[in-house]
């Protein structure tokens, strides 16, 4: 059970991370909306990975959960914020997805 609320804090840190980069795009009551946004996520994120390191061994856990939250922040800015895409980076991401799986597996 622990493993699923870490996965879900990854989740809400790639939503942090999302957050602050669309307020960089907007103003005015959008811009404190997005903010609003990126503080629930930032709670709910430290709220549920202390929630999970109660059980899971700290070295494990917050690789995992940064390796979910940079992934997910990665993905999201190609989708949603026309960030480049190229080999290199996505060779990269590649590598931290099978890395964080080792971790998990080790």
């Amino acid at each position: 059970m622990n493993w699923i609320i870490l996965i879900i804090a990854g989740l809400f840190e790639s939503g942090f991370a999302f957050c602050l980069g669309k307020m960089k795009e907007v103003s005015g009551t959008a811009y404190w909306l997005w903010g609003a946004g990126f503080l629930f996520c930032l709670t709910m994120s430290m709220v549920l990975l202390a929630k999970a390191v109660q059980t899971l061994p700290i070295g494990t856990a917050y690789p995992v959960w940064t390796g979910i939250g940079a992934v997910g922040t990665v993905v999201l800015g190609i989708i949603f914020l026309h960030e480049p895409v190229s080999f290199m980076r996505l060779f990269f991401i590649t590598t931290l997805i099978a890395s964080v799986i080792g971790l998990k597996m080790s």
